[in-house]
């Protein structure tokens, strides 16, 4: 892949858009699409298609530099983990943590009583989650699907809220519960990014519009479970 469309086309595939499809999605004509496919995408769009794909701008453009903000967000098999490496959660043991349930309710975060999840202290001692700032959530869309399924419980850090690019993070915004992958765009613009990038486009707040609708992270998304909800056949 030497241009940068034919960066765009792979990126394409990847997701199984078609060009049609893809052209129907940005407002714009198939031939502008073939353009960017022969001629390199426009610099005026690149920022916005890198966005859109979760990818460095800078890939997208040189195809130098990493290509995803986060390994996590890759879509070929990770590398082996070194032994020296954490644990995955469900395996640390140790004495458990009791971790309370929340949800929602007209913008406040309120308890719901009686309601737990149970995880290993080592595994949030790993992962610096002081123990009075761990919550559970349940996952309230569908946008990070398959990835997340709605209602999935989420164990939150509400002592993590500094942005890293390509992370998970709870979210209020306007008084609703929201779960998405964020990343800083240019001047501390925030980005919104979605597991189902076929169906949710990227979302970008300032500083005052993130003020004005009252868009505020709750906290890192450390953890999620999902029981499936019937036996296959």
């Amino acid at each position: 892949m030497n241009t940068s469309g034919d960066r765009l086309k792979a990126l394409l595939h990847e997701c199984g858009l078609t060009a049609s499809d893809f052209a129907v999605q940005r407002g714009v004509t198939p031939q502008h699409v073939n353009n960017w496919f022969n001629r390199g995408v426009p610099l005026a769009r690149l920022e916005e298609l890198a966005d859109l794909f979760c990818v460095h701008p800078r890939w997208l453009r040189t195809g130098e530099g990493p290509k995803y903000f986060n390994p996590m967000l890759r879509n070929y098999p990770p590398e082996p983990i070194p032994a020296d490496l954490p644990m995955p959660l469900a395996v640390h043991g140790g004495r458990p943590r009791k971790v309370p349930f929340y949800e929602v309710h007209q913008g406040l975060l309120l308890p719901v009583a009686g309601k737990h999840l149970y995880l290993p202290a080592k595994a949030l001692k790993r992962l610096g989650v002081a123990a009075g700032n761990a919550i559970c959530l349940a996952m309230p869309a569908s946008n990070m699907a398959p990835l997340i399924p709605l209602q999935a419980t989420l164990a939150v850090d509400l002592g993590m809220t500094r942005v890293v690019d390509g992370e998970t993070y709870a979210l209020l915004h306007n008084g609703t519960l929201r779960v998405n992958n964020l990343s800083l765009g240019q001047h501390g613009t925030l980005c919104l990014h979605n597991h189902d990038r076929r169906t949710y486009g990227v979302e970008r707040y300032t500083a005052a519009q993130c003020h004005a609708q009252r868009l505020e992270i709750l906290g890192w998304v450390f953890h999620w479970s999902h029981f499936r909800q019937q036996r296959p056949g």
